[in-house]
């Protein structure tokens, strides 16, 4: 059956807006004039009035985590409460007695930032978790998701002591010869043999939590890396969970694979029982190899080349070796796997080149579609080398609006000038695809598409480096057919035009006309997969 939409202002990717289109059996037919296309009317089409509305493709968050997303909405929500230490404690027990942990339970929260404490200038450490409880297990994650805090009776649990050793790419936290609760990076695996594993109807139940709430910022898409947030459960569980909310239309939004592995053994396993990328349907796919190259800005654990210069005795650390970066990176490559992998310091981005250019050294392909995930800290040699290259860019414009404050204090005045540099790489032709890293932040397009266009911080602080700020149509792009491009999905998402799936959303206000700096306080007013409406929208 034929559907029109008409009396809108419809965005093709142009400067010119349409206001018209057709959508039938999941995709668009036909995009233009109200006269035009409502001359194709038949006695049994369906009219729909948009009312004025801006309506543009369903974004598509390029780089998440949305099954992470789905369990930390479970838990604390320390983001809400990080004004202070002792704010986010106080929180951090109202809520362990309104939600006590069940026998054998964790308590769990994330989204604290010491850099947004006005009480102090620490991160929180066991002794203060212990306050809230020493009888059950405690974790609680920074927002960055590189650094997490347990109590007392967790490191009991785990067995870290003072004579544990960090694991190479991780570090343990100590003060005063004991383990303060710190755990940063691969050190933060220590604890993966004892976390409660949930069972296939738990994933399906944070997997539906996660789609509802993307789905109220207008995300039908994403780009995912989902096999890391339960090491312990095979990703054939994780795979079957998305598939049985698919067959069930409980899927709300389609989701490419970013296949997160750590050893060769484990990516030649998942190869070998025939996934690779492009495995699946329209929504559920098998996306690429995801590597976690190393650490966050925020909790210095991102790899440079010089010291911190807020923290000169630590350079932070890459979480492989190249050796073993350019095993995993040469097999996927050989075997048809895209490669997307996480670089935010320029001493990790090194690696992360030299195994792609490496691996297509061996096996030369055309339409790689690698890319670098992040791509925060770089100098000009690096962007020159992902020019020649022709890698993907998935970059977090929101990332900004906390990075605006502490990217020079971090890294230095020199590092700082060529670095968030999207607007550069885009120029030189690599394709620039957006998203939030959720749930290190969430996963507000609004905001998003604010801060890659002001590059300024909600607060006002900025612009950083304002000749990188993207106007607000390649930004609009960037959460619509550049992530398209990131999953050789160009030609079938991303855009409204026939042929297209009908993923469109309606927003409250054309984010072409207002000022960028009000952008953020647009609403999505409706989501729309495969041209069937999605009423799960906040009120």
């Amino acid at each position: 059956m034929r559907t029109i939409y008409y009396n809108g202002k419809v965005y093709t990717g142009s400067d010119v807006l349409q206001t018209a289109f057709t959508v039938e059996e999941g995709v668009f037919t036909a995009v233009g004039s109200d006269k035009e296309i409502l001359s194709l009317k038949e006695a049994d089409t369906a009219c729909v009035d948009l009312q004025g509305q801006f309506v543009c493709p369903g974004f598509n968050d390029s780089h998440m985590h949305l099954l992470s997303f789905g369990n930390s909405l479970r838990g604390a929500q320390l983001a809400e409460h990080t004004d202070s230490l002792a704010g986010m404690m106080q929180y951090l027990k109202a809520f362990a007695n309104a939600h006590p942990p069940r026998k054998g339970g964790w308590l769990t929260g994330r989204g604290w930032n010491q850099d947004y404490f006005t009480d102090t200038d620490r991160m929180p450490d066991k002794w203060d978790l212990d306050e809230v409880s020493k009888e059950y297990p405690i974790l609680i994650s920074r927002c960055c998701g590189h650094c997490c805090v347990v109590n007392s009776r967790l490191l009991e649990i785990a067995g870290i002591t003072k004579d544990t050793v960090s694991p190479e790419g991780g570090n343990i936290g100590m003060e005063n010869g004991e383990p303060d609760g710190r755990l940063y990076d691969n050190a933060i695996s220590l604890l993966d043999a004892y976390i409660p594993l949930p069972d296939k109807e738990e994933l399906k139940d944070m997997i539906r939590l996660a789609c509802k709430e993307l789905n109220t910022y207008g995300i039908t898409s994403v780009q995912s890396d989902d096999y890391s947030v339960f090491r312990a459960i095979p990703f054939e569980t994780v795979n079957d969970a998305f598939q049985e909310l698919e067959e069930t239309g409980e899927l709300t939004v389609r989701v490419y694979e970013q296949a997160n592995f750590t050893s060769l053994s484990e990516l030649t396993r998942f190869v070998e029982s025939g996934n690779t990328t492009g495995t699946g349907n329209r929504s559920f796919r098998i996306g690429p190899l995801k590597m976690l190259g190393d650490g966050s800005l925020g909790s210095r654990t991102a790899h440079l080349s010089t010291p911190y210069a807020d923290l000169p005795e630590t350079c932070g650390f890459s979480l492989f070796s190249q050796e073993e970066m350019d095993q995993m990176v040469s097999y996927a490559n050989a075997h048809g796997m895209q490669v997307a992998i996480h670089a935010i310091g320029d001493a990790c981005l090194d690696r992360v080149l030299n195994a792609i250019e490496n691996a297509l050294k061996e096996c030369p392909r055309d339409d790689h579609r690698h890319g670098i995930v992040h791509c925060q800290i770089s100098r000009a040699d690096q962007l020159e080398r992902i020019r020649v290259l022709n890698l993907h860019v998935y970059a977090q414009s929101v990332f900004l609006d906390y990075d605006n404050h502490i990217v020079e204090s971090r890294v230095g005045s020199e590092l700082a000038s060529t670095s968030y540099a999207w607007k550069t790489l885009l120029q030189s032709g690599i394709s620039v695809s957006n998203g939030s890293d959720c749930p290190v932040e969430l996963p507000d397009v609004m905001k998003g598409i604010e801060c890659a266009v002001t590059r300024t911080s909600m607060d006002g602080t900025g612009p950083y480096l304002p000749q990188e700020a993207f106007t607000v149509r390649e930004a609009l792009d960037s959460f619509t057919i550049r992530s398209a491009e990131a999953s050789f999905e160009e030609k079938e998402k991303g855009l409204i035009a026939p042929g297209y799936l009908a993923d469109f959303i309606l927003l409250d206000k054309n984010p072409l006309e207002i000022s960028p700096r009000e952008v953020h306080k647009i609403r999505v007013n409706a989501c729309y997969l495969g041209g069937s409406r999605i009423d799960q929208l906040k009120e």
